[in-house]
This record gives structure tokens, C-alpha cells and sequence, in this order.
């Protein structure tokens, strides 16, 4: 009896007196940071990792987070026909994304110009989810992988906005009648796609992609069996034989060398027209930006950016560089013309940066997700003309 007594208080946590008594970690009285400089904020360059600083989830295996728009990283380059290192885009492209500063910073430095507003403004609830890890060891097992990734998130419910400004884009559009998250997924190569699109049409059916990049990807597959018809130059062929994607997709920013007008006409059987990167020069962006509309039409879209569409002088970190690119503001203009299409989803992929110079690629990467971000929430295309400017009114009915 004595013994187990003696047990019992040799294990028995001593109460500390009211002298020794500590707050609980939320309670910081007087403490000389917070007295003195108030919340221990994030700068542009400085804490955890995330898109932009927007909060983080391991969202795969944890749904404690809702949200509307979901950041997605596809680490995966195992299927590349040139240069690999793609694998490492998700984490450059948050790199260039730290200026941008969506989480604890001012509203102001998440605004932009152009648009006159930033992503947080239209109430959709966005979230970094991380990357999936993917294997570099089995494409097979890697494609399953992202598909499984896409489709736990696709069918997560929807946080349905922060605030009265948000709007429900894609129940109108689903076979299911509800509402459905919208990814912005980081690549990684360009044969993500495939099981993006195989997880998007369990959702919506076929959809119209509008692709942007220097290489059709729509290349023949005879003489391949197996995992190796898939490659990063071969997906859209496969998304095609399946019925993934509809015959009304269009290319952007095409300048690719090819076999002859074989390659060309093949395009054309899998569902595509093509806009090369001379076209923006003979018929303006404007145009360009008409032809691209009017060829997807009403229907859910899916948007693809290889960043390989702008030219290797602003973007060199990537796996297959063609000259005679556009430009990384010619690149904006025209995604901002295609705000208030019925977006299903968006990626942006080919990041090597191995290959980069002080981190420029990744810039214009984080860039462009910023634009993603925005087209999402948006009916129609930001009008011309902006506060502080010189602009009459006259000035911009002379450029219509």
C-alpha cells in the first residue's frame, strides 16, 4: 500500500504555486514584440512557402479547409522529350509568386491596375493545397496519382465565398447540378493534363481547352504501345481517343518545327484550330483574343498555359525553348480578353528553373496565376482606361 502510494506521487505532475503561474500561448500581455510592434506578419520575402502567402493545407489528406479555388502542385517531369526539371515548377512558381502577397499583407499589395481590383475582393475563398506526391519512378502510377489528387478535390464541397460578392460559376455546368471547386494546378510537364481532363469529365463531360503554348502536344502515337503513347507532346491525341475534350479547342502562341502539314491536319482531326505566334502580328491581339472566344464558345473551358509560349528572352526556364515567342505583357492582354469564359479549370506548366536567370520565369509564372485568379471571378474582360490616368473619354472610344 505504501509503495503504490509512493508511485502515485512520483508521478504526479507538482501544480505550480500562483507565483510560477503561465499564460496560455494566445495570452501575450505586455510582451515587448507585441507591445511595441503588433502582429508577427509576413513580409514579401519571408515565411512559409505558399502561393503568393495565401493560406496552406496538405488539403489530400486533410478537408478541414473549404474553399473555392484551390492552388494544386503536380511535381512531375518524368515524361518530357528534351530538357527534365520541370518537377521543381510548383516550388519555383511559388518563388515568383512572394511579391504578390495575398495573405497578411495590405489589400494594396495584392491589387492590380489594370483589373482595379484584387482576387480577394469577389469572395471566393483561395487555398494553397500543396503539392501531390507524385512518383518519379512509374509514369503509370504517376498519372493515377494526379488523377486521384484532382478528383478528391474536384468533389470537395465548396466553401460558396467569403463574401455576398461571391458568384456559383460551374453548377450551371456540372452533370451533377452542384457546384464544384475550381483548381489552378502548378506543373510539372505538360502530360499533366491528361489526368486533369479525365478527372474534369467525370464532373462535366468533354470540355473546350484553350492552349497556350509553342507545340501543338497533339502529336500521332503509332508505333508506341502502352505508357509510352503518353508523353508530353502526345496527351491531347490520348485525351481525344478517349472523348476527354471537344472538336471546338484552339491553340495559342504555336511556332514549333514538324514533320509537314501532316502534323497540321492531324491537329485538326483531334478537334484543334491554330493560332501561331506570327498570327498575333497580322491580325492584333484583339482578334486574336475574338478568334479564340468564338471558337469555345458557352461551353465549360479548360485553360493551359505552357510557359513556353512566351518567347525564351523573358522565359528561358524551360524544357523545349522556341524563339519568336509573345511577350509576357501581350501574354496578359490576352488572357484578361478571355475573362467571363466558362472556366472549369486552369494549369500552367514546362517551370524548369534550372534553366532560369534570376528567377524571371517564375515571376511571369506566378504572374499568370494571378491572372487565372482573377479571370475566375470576373463577367467580362477589365475595361480600358484606369484611375490617375491622362485618358479622356474620347481617347478610348478612339481605340475601340
Amino acid at each position: 500500500m505504501f509503495l503504490s502510494s509512493l508511485l502515485f506521487l512520483s508521478f504526479t505532475p507538482l501544480r505550480p504555486s500562483s507565483a510560477h503561474t503561465t499564460h496560455s500561448p494566445d495570452v501575450l500581455p505586455n510582451e515587448p514584440w507585441l507591445s511595441k510592434y503588433g502582429s508577427q506578419h509576413d513580409l514579401s520575402y519571408t515565411g512559409i512557402l505558399s502561393f503568393a502567402h495565401l493560406p496552406y493545407l496538405k488539403c489530400l489528406e486533410d478537408a478541414s479547409k473549404m474553399f473555392d479555388i484551390a492552388i494544386l502542385g503536380f511535381p512531375f517531369d518524368t515524361t518530357t522529350s528534351y530538357r527534365p526539371g520541370a518537377r521543381f515548377g510548383p516550388y519555383a512558381i511559388r518563388v515568383g509568386s512572394r511579391r504578390l502577397h495575398g495573405g497578411n499583407a495590405p489589400a494594396e499589395w495584392w491589387w492590380d491596375l489594370g483589373w482595379q481590383a484584387s482576387p480577394g475582393e469577389y469572395g471566393a475563398g483561395i487555398l494553397d493545397c500543396g503539392d501531390a506526391p507524385i512518383t518519379p519512378m512509374d509514369n503509370a502510377k504517376a498519372l493515377n496519382q494526379m488523377e486521384a489528387a484532382y478528383d478528391t478535390l474536384l468533389n470537395r464541397p465548396v466553401l460558396g465565398g467569403k463574401t455576398a460578392a461571391y458568384t456559383n460559376r460551374t453548377a450551371f455546368m456540372a452533370k451533377d447540378g452542384k457546384e464544384h471547386p475550381r483548381i489552378v494546378t502548378l506543373g510539372g510537364d505538360h502530360t499533366i493534363v491528361l489526368p486533369i481532363l479525365r478527372s474534369l469529365s467525370k464532373i462535366y463531360g468533354p470540355v473546350s481547352v484553350i492552349h497556350f503554348d509553342a507545340h501543338m502536344d497533339t502529336g500521332a502515337t503509332e508505333g508506341r504501345v502502352d505508357q509510352e503513347r503518353i508523353t508530353h507532346g502526345s496527351y491531347f491525341t490520348i485525351a481525344w481517343e478517349e472523348q476527354l475534350i471537344t472538336n471546338t479547342s484552339i491553340h495559342g502562341g504555336i511556332r514549333n518545327k514538324m514533320s509537314g502539314l501532316d502534323s497540321v491536319q492531324h491537329d485538326e482531326t483531334v478537334g484543334f484550330q491554330v493560332i501561331s505566334s506570327e498570327d498575333i502580328d497580322d491580325y492584333g491581339i484583339n482578334n486574336v483574343i475574338r478568334a479564340i472566344r468564338r471558337r469555345v464558345g458557352d461551353g465549360p473551358v479548360y485553360l493551359r498555359l505552357d510557359i513556353d509560349t512566351v518567347d525564351p528572352s523573358l522565359a528561358p526556364a524551360t524544357g523545349t525553348p522556341e524563339v519568336g515567342g509573345w511577350t509576357t505583357r501581350e501574354m496578359k492582354r490576352i488572357l484578361r480578353g478571355l475573362t467571363g469564359l466558362n472556366f472549369v479549370g486552369a494549369d500552367i506548366v514546362e517551370v524548369a528553373p534550372a534553366y532560369d536567370t534570376a528567377d524571371i520565369t517564375s515571376i511571369a509564372a506566378a504572374d499568370f496565376v494571378y491572372e487565372f485568379l482573377m479571370m475566375m471571378q470576373f463577367d467580362e474582360p477589365p475595361k480600358r482606361g484606369h484611375p490617375g490616368g491622362p485618358w479622356t473619354e474620347e481617347d478610348v472610344l478612339r481605340m475601340i
